[in-house]
């Protein structure tokens, strides 16, 4: 057989999907080392990553596989507002191409305590690719708009430290949403 068609450990397509389910307290420190390793995510300090696993759990979601966690969204409704928030997505290495960034989004926007949030709403650096794809491709696969903003500013919130983080807005339309019941 040629090599350039001979099949390899690695060549061969994976026909397992991670599951994914909501975290709990003791996935804690596997988010954070998740976090760590997904640059360019901020590290928050793992005791953030256990509270976000533990009191944010119906709004956050991990991907599991082989029992280790793959893949990581944290969320939340924004008080007074029908906007659900998205603060951070992480895919480990041994899960990405495998779409796992929008099945978690997917999912989460399905969940009874989100899917009643007219907006999608995240920030994202401009120099973010990774970021812009996934929700740029979400949004439209649900045939929503997508919209952004500079937000949070580089010189005034972050006093020059940071880059600009921009605001997305994803509507996310009633017939989506209805779908979304449904399922």
């Amino acid at each position: 057989m040629p090599k350039d068609i001979m099949q390899t450990e690695t060549s061969k397509p994976r026909t397992r999907q991670p599951f994914l389910r909501k975290p709990n307290a003791t996935d804690g420190a596997a988010i954070w080392e998740l976090v760590k390793a997904s640059e360019p995510l901020d590290r928050n300090s793992m005791y953030a990553n256990l509270i976000q696993a533990d009191h944010f759990r119906d709004t956050c979601i991990v991907a599991e596989l082989d029992d280790e966690i793959v893949g990581w969204i944290s969320g939340h409704m924004i008080p007074g507002d029908d906007a659900f928030f998205v603060w951070q997505v992480a895919v480990g290495e041994a899960a990405r191409g495998l779409g796992l960034g929008k099945r978690m989004l997917s999912a989460l926007t399905a969940r009874k305590e989100v899917r009643d949030a007219a907006l999608l709403k995240t920030t994202i650096t401009k120099d973010n690719a990774a970021s812009w794809g996934l929700f740029r491709s979400f949004a439209r696969d649900i045939g929503g708009e997508l919209r952004d903003e500079p937000h949070f500013e580089k010189e005034t919130h972050f006093d020059g430290a940071h880059d600009t983080e921009h605001m997305v807005t994803i509507t996310l339309d009633g017939n989506v949403k209805a779908m979304q019941r449904a399922a």
